[in-house]
C-alpha cells in the first residue's frame, strides 16, 4: 500500500546540500517555465492591444507551456525530479516517493521561482499587467474545480507513467516529452474555460504580483486533489509495494 511508503524525512534532510541543490533547481526550472508561460500571455495581449481572447491565443498559449515546461523538466530531471509544480510534488509524496521535508522544500522552491518570473516580466515589460487566473463568463467555481481535478490527473498520472515507474524502461527518455504534451493538451481543452492552471505555482506567480485572488482556492484544490489521486491510483494498482524498493527516496 503507498501509505506504508510516505515518510516525514529526517529533519537534517532540510538542510542536506543535495536538498537545498534540489530546492535551486526546482526554483530554477519554474522561473524558466513560468517566464515562457506568462510570458506568451503577455505577447499576446501586447500584439493584440488587450484584444478579445481568440483560437490563436489559446493555441499560443498551449504551444509556450508545452515547450517551456519540456525545457524546464528536462533541465531539472537529474538534480530534483523537474517537478515544476506542487502538484506533482504532492503526487510523489503520496505514493510515497518523496519525503514530506523535501516536499516542503520544492513547494517553497516552485512558488519562489514563479513568483520571481512574474516580478521579472513585470519589470521587463515596463510595467504590464501579470494576469491572474481566472474563470471564463458562464464557468462556476465548481466547473472549474472539476476541470482542474481532471487535467492534473492526467499530467500527474502522465509522469508516473513516463517518470516514476521502474518498470518504465526506455520510455523514460520521452518523459520530458510526454509531460510537455499533456499539458499542451489540456490548456487547449480547458483554456478556454478556467485558464487551465493544473499547477498551484504558475496561479500563483501572477496573483502576488497582481494581487488579484478572486477564486484562487480552485487552482490550488483542483491541481492538488487531481495530483493525489493521480499518484495513489498509479502507485497501488500499476507500482506496488514489492517494486517501491527500488525508487530512490529523492526521484523524481
Amino acid at each position: 500500500m503507498p501509505i506504508r511508503d510516505i515518510a516525514i524525512g529526517r529533519p537534517e534532510e532540510a538542510t542536506h546540500p543535495d536538498a537545498l541543490k534540489a530546492a535551486l533547481a526546482e526554483f530554477i526550472c519554474t522561473l524558466i517555465f513560468v517566464f515562457a508561460g506568462e510570458g506568451s500571455g503577455m505577447a499576446y495581449n501586447k500584439l493584440t492591444s488587450d484584444g478579445a481572447s481568440s483560437p490563436a491565443g489559446l493555441i499560443s498559449a498551449s504551444l509556450a507551456h508545452a515547450f517551456g515546461l519540456f525545457v524546464a523538466v528536462s533541465v531539472g530531471a537529474n538534480i530534483s525530479g523537474g517537478h515544476v509544480n506542487p502538484a506533482v510534488t504532492f503526487g510523489a509524496f503520496v505514493g510515497g516517493n518523496i519525503t514530506l521535508l523535501r516536499g516542503i522544500l520544492y513547494w517553497i522552491a516552485q512558488l519562489l521561482g514563479s513568483v520571481v518570473a512574474c516580478a521579472l516580466l513585470k519589470f521587463a515589460t515596463g510595467g504590464l499587467v501579470t494576469s491572474a487566473f481566472a474563470l471564463s463568463s458562464g464557468v462556476t467555481v465548481w466547473n472549474a474545480f472539476v476541470f482542474e481535478i481532471v487535467m492534473t490527473f492526467g499530467l500527474v498520472y502522465t509522469v508516473y507513467a513516463t517518470a516514476i515507474d521502474p518498470k518504465k524502461g526506455s520510455l523514460g527518455t520521452i518523459a520530458p516529452l510526454a509531460i510537455g504534451f499533456i499539458v499542451g493538451a489540456n490548456i487547449l481543452a480547458g483554456g478556454a474555460f478556467d485558464g487551465a492552471s493544473m499547477n498551484p505555482a504558475v496561479s500563483f506567480g501572477p496573483a502576488v504580483v497582481s494581487w488579484t485572488w478572486t477564486n484562487h482556492w480552485v487552482y490550488w484544490a483542483g491541481p492538488l486533489v487531481g495530483g493525489g489521486l493521480a499518484g495513489l491510483v498509479y502507485e497501488f494498482c500499476f507500482i506496488g509495494h514489492n517494486t517501491h524498493e527500488q525508487l530512490p527516496s529523492a526521484d523524481y
